[in-house]
């Protein structure tokens, strides 16, 4: 399945609950933060997680993102690439391998 068929996937069952009315930006970017939540409160209290739920609540996120970015008129995988270019001038392979440091700290 293409990213455009799921995104239409996406708008179809939006649409089928009439639930684009509730799709405000404001109110999906809460959505995300929500779930991402959720999300860490799989690992709240140890390093390890049930991989179906983390399943769900990563497929949660991503589903807010998506929802987010096309409520918007963006197209997903171009903001994923123009950010990963920038991502990488700020953090050049022979100054960031291995290290966790923030770019201004290279």
């Amino acid at each position: 399945m293409g990213d455009q068929e799921l995104l239409n996937e996406l708008r179809q069952f939006v649409q089928e609950r009439d639930w684009a009315q509730f799709h405000t930006p404001a109110n999906l970017a809460k959505s995300v933060s929500i779930e991402a939540a959720e999300l860490l409160e799989q690992y709240q209290w140890s390093d390890e997680a049930d991989p179906v739920a983390i399943a769900h609540e990563l497929a949660d996120v991503l589903t807010y993102c998506l929802l987010l970015a096309d409520k918007l008129g963006l197209d997903s995988e171009k903001i994923i690439r123009d950010k990963l270019e920038i991502t990488k001038a700020k953090y050049p392979v022979e100054k960031s391998r291995g290290r966790s440091d923030k770019y201004d700290q290279l």
